[in-house]
């Protein structure tokens, strides 16, 4: 089964293909297109500083779960909304914060009442299995403050 380090560009992990819009990476993906890998076929993604630059969180969403086999695990980390580090960067085009990663848990009775809408459109179900917030204070003495998720897929 496939491990997936996406928005990877240079930054190996042992065991896992790194894949970016830009070189260096192993495989070149844009995101925010379908994602390239079939239904089911990958046992694990690591997604750390990404997702942030991805403009639509339902299509993320969506394709993080549909690669996913069930019980893969997505391991997200993205400055959260708390922190100035979520909208100091210009290529940051999506907000997250802790509660957007529980609307995609399977039985969320906020996402579950919309689940047959074709508006709506979400299809991820997802476990929270760990969730960790972690800051620090950049030079200037402002708090960054991130989430670090891990989501279990549940088909």
């Amino acid at each position: 089964m496939l491990r997936l380090n996406l928005g990877a560009n240079d930054r190996r992990v042992e065991g896992f293909l790194s894949v970016d819009i830009v070189p260096p990476a192993d495989f070149i993906a844009d995101l925010t297109k379908p994602w390239p890998w079939k239904d089911s076929t990958v046992s694990e993604i690591l997604a750390f500083d990404v997702v942030e630059h991805l403009p639509d969180k339902r299509h993320t969403m969506n394709e993080l779960w549909r690669v996913l086999r069930h019980g893969g695990r997505a391991t997200i980390e993205v400055p959260t909304i708390g922190g100035v580090g979520a909208v100091c960067d210009p290529t940051h085009v999506s907000y997250w914060s802790a509660g957007d990663f529980e609307y995609y848990e399977k039985g969320n009775y906020a996402r579950e009442r919309f689940r047959n809408s074709s508006y709506y459109a979400v299809n991820a179900d997802f476990k929270i299995i760990d969730f960790a917030f972690s800051s620090y204070r950049n030079k200037f003495g402002e708090e960054i403050k991130k989430v670090k998720v891990v989501l279990e897929a549940v088909k």
